[in-house]
């Protein structure tokens, strides 16, 4: 307590932090503001009824941008967008040599791929806003007054939420300079915290004192298997989070004089899981089209299933099955997701860790692994260690993301309070706690106060 309270005695910690809680408390103000075409009980009814793929790809969307399923605010979108075109222009900066160039330049370099993104962030705004508008003016969601279904309106709701996610944007620029944390993260994690007093209300409303089951309620010991597992995968989650295989490392000697300089031992941290959460959002942003996909080929060839064996009949039938085995708590989807979870965690660490440049770096400053020549031996070694402690993250993250899954399917427990006990929401919020806990460290530190973290 007395830490915390040391954190509002240094002047400007307490302006960053005041800055940094009124810049999101604009953000949440915005999701209550609907956008003007829109009727809202019509929204609400709608939003009561989604179910299957459709409800799983707007959850999925809102969990990573930080928003909600009804997505008819000014701030509709989130910053969901401007996440896309980073992740593009990231990964273009490894495979296109111009880019790759330009990352290269320093802080030129940056600012010009910074002006690309924001570019491609108002291009990705215009189009998902214009389909999402489009979307409600449509039979199918018809949660548009009827005076405003044209052109003109569309057109107005298009610039607005347009013009909402580069205000997030503009927000995430100014927590990075003036507030603590970095901004796009701590956006997301409000939305996503955002949920959770909805999580808890309908857990305390299903709730009962008594030990046997009863359907729609959660008893003692529903109720405690909860609890624990929560604080289970908490602290896991942690633990791999700051995990490190740390390589041992040596600087060459230098005799000046009658003076050695040099040969000192030290290490080199790799992370255990490198991909971080990435590999998550790939793998669940894939397999939301199949079943999206799926889903509705199911509805449109309804017409011709029957009892007899025939063409038409078989392929409604194969889309049928598709359909159901593509669902959240399927072995097909469960697997697929595994699977791909593996695949992205490899990707995206081939593309973020070099061997080559890290090995070339420990050269230049004259260290090296003892047991390893420098150069192509060195750069083998670190890819060989990357490689196996990668598939340990990747089991890691596999386990966290299918937990959700497996708790509501084995103790019907509703999505909304199953989704915070793993998955990408839980990966999200503990990482951006970290580094915000680190950042507000170092600051404590550097004054000379006893820091958040304990060091030995």
């Amino acid at each position: 307590m007395d830490r915390l309270i040391t954190i509002f005695k240094i002047p400007e910690l307490r302006r960053k932090i005041l800055f940094t809680a009124l810049l999101l408390a604009v953000y949440r103000f915005g999701f209550y503001v609907p956008l003007p075409i829109v009727n809202q009980n019509q929204l609400a009814q709608w939003e009561e009824q989604q179910k299957g793929a459709a409800g799983t790809l707007f959850g999925t969307v809102a969990m990573f941008g930080g928003t909600q399923i009804g997505m008819s605010t000014i701030f509709g979108l989130g910053i969901m967008p401007y996440i896309s075109a980073s992740i593009i222009f990231q990964l273009l900066g490894s495979v296109v040599p111009s880019l790759e160039a330009m990352m290269k330049e320093g802080e030129s370099g940056r600012k010009r791929i910074n002006e690309y993104t924001r570019y491609a962030t108002v291009l990705l705004c215009a189009v998902q806003s214009a389909f999402w508008v489009q979307y409600m003016m449509s039979p199918n969601m018809n949660v548009v007054l009827p005076a405003y279904r044209g052109f003109w309106p569309g057109l107005v709701c298009v610039c607005i939420m347009t013009a909402g996610t580069i205000f997030l944007m503009w927000i995430g620029e100014q927590i990075d300079e003036y507030g603590i944390g970095n901004g796009i993260s701590l956006l997301i994690m409000s939305g996503i915290l955002s949920r959770l007093p909805v999580a808890i209300k309908g857990l305390w409303e299903a709730a009962t004192p008594k030990i046997t089951y009863e359907p729609g309620k959660y008893n003692i010991m529903t109720i405690l298997i909860l609890l624990g597992l929560f604080l289970a995968v908490v602290v896991g989650v942690i633990a791999i989070t700051e995990s490190q295989r740390r390589i041992p490392t040596q600087s060459a000697k230098h005799v000046r004089g009658r003076r050695v300089f040099g040969g000192t031992r030290q290490y080199l941290p790799l992370k255990v899981n490198q991909a971080g959460v990435m590999p998550i959002i790939f793998a669940s942003s894939l397999l939301i089209f199949p079943s999206f996909l799926f889903t509705q080929l199911d509805r449109m060839t309804s017409k011709f299933r029957s009892d007899d064996w025939t063409f038409g009949s078989t392929v409604a039938w194969i889309f049928s099955e598709l359909s159901n085995a593509f669902q959240r708590q399927s072995y097909l989807y469960t697997i697929s997701y595994i699977i791909l979870i593996y695949f992205f965690c490899y990707f995206w660490t081939a593309i973020t860790f070099n061997p080559k440049d890290m090995a070339d770096n420990l050269k230049d400053y004259g260290s090296f692994i003892p047991g390893y020549r420098p150069g192509r031996r060195t750069a083998d070694y670190l890819e060989n260690v990357m490689l196996r402690i990668t598939y340990v993250g990747a089991a890691f993250l596999s386990l966290v993301a299918v937990i959700p899954s497996v708790v509501q399917s084995s103790l019907s427990v509703d999505w909304t309070i199953a989704s915070f006990l793993g998955g990408t929401g839980l990966l999200i919020v503990i990482s951006v706690c970290l580094d915000l806990v680190q950042k507000i460290d170092s600051h404590l530190v550097m004054r000379n106060y006893t820091g958040l973290v304990n060091r030995k």
